[in-house]
């Protein structure tokens, strides 16, 4: 596919051969745009995850396995990207599917402003043109997190889909239906901020530190080599739980 990008439309798929990919999701700032954060949760094929610790994002934000983890937000002009990484030779076969998240801070998704998933292949030879892209568009306007695309298997191999399927109740119910435990009572509730509509908003415990990052961190499409298959980090917190009112709540 070298030098081809492909414009993916809602449903279609593409095979995957590259052995590491990056997907990242871009969009426009300006006034009323609300912050969006990328996320991944690593699912069987069943559709749930194992545990919580199948859920990467800024709290989580490397998988114990070292397969999948986030890189974090760019900006370049007016447009700001937030990534995730995945080494798909380190993904356990239990996984069957990555699916690649935006979820917005209680704010839905038609004041965000010309959203792209964009897949890049992320080994040495990937060079700075992504494999594909997918505007997404949200189907109502009023979803508060989108499943962009996922990374899917297909007997050896891995493709990728592109979906936009979006989510009224946040990242909370996007979770809940993946199998993240959420927690109805979380201590932190009741010293946390009071919520727009006067409700309480659960504040969210910091996962302890996971493996570290890679020293050198990608550029957005340009080539830096895959090291071998990390090794496992430690495991995260087994008593983490998602609170009712979600991450997109918590003040960093």
């Amino acid at each position: 596919m070298t030098g081809m990008t492909h414009a993916m439309q809602k449903g279609s798929n593409i095979p995957v051969a590259a052995v590491a990919v990056r997907a990242v999701l871009r969009w426009t700032t300006g006034p009323e745009v609300p912050d969006v954060d990328a996320s991944a949760l690593l699912v069987g094929a069943d559709g749930r995850v194992r545990s919580d610790e199948d859920f990467v994002f800024y709290n989580q934000p490397r998988h114990p396995s070292g397969a999948v983890w986030r890189l974090g937000k760019k900006q370049i002009g007016d447009g700001i990207t937030d990534a995730v990484q995945a080494d798909l030779r380190a993904v356990t076969p239990a996984v069957d599917r990555i699916l690649v998240v935006a979820s917005a801070e209680d704010v839905p998704f038609q004041r965000v402003r010309d959203l792209r998933i964009l897949l890049y292949d992320a080994t040495a030879a990937g060079g700075a043109e992504p494999l594909a892209f997918f505007d997404v568009r949200p189907e109502t306007g009023a979803e508060t997190a989108l499943i962009c695309g996922e990374l899917y298997r297909r007997g050896e191999g891995w493709k990728f889909r592109a979906l936009g399927e979006g989510y009224s109740d946040g990242l909370v119910g996007l979770a809940t239906d993946h199998g993240i435990s959420v927690d109805e009572n979380a201590p932190e509730a009741a010293a946390a901020a009071t919520g727009p509509t006067g409700e309480q908003t659960a504040a969210m415990r910091p996962a302890p530190p996971t493996q570290a990052a890679p020293a050198v961190q990608p550029a957005y499409g340009y080539p830096q080599p895959v090291s071998p298959a990390p090794v496992p980090g430690p495991g995260a917190d087994p008593a983490f739980r998602l609170p009712v009112q979600g991450p997109q709540f918590i003040r960093r």
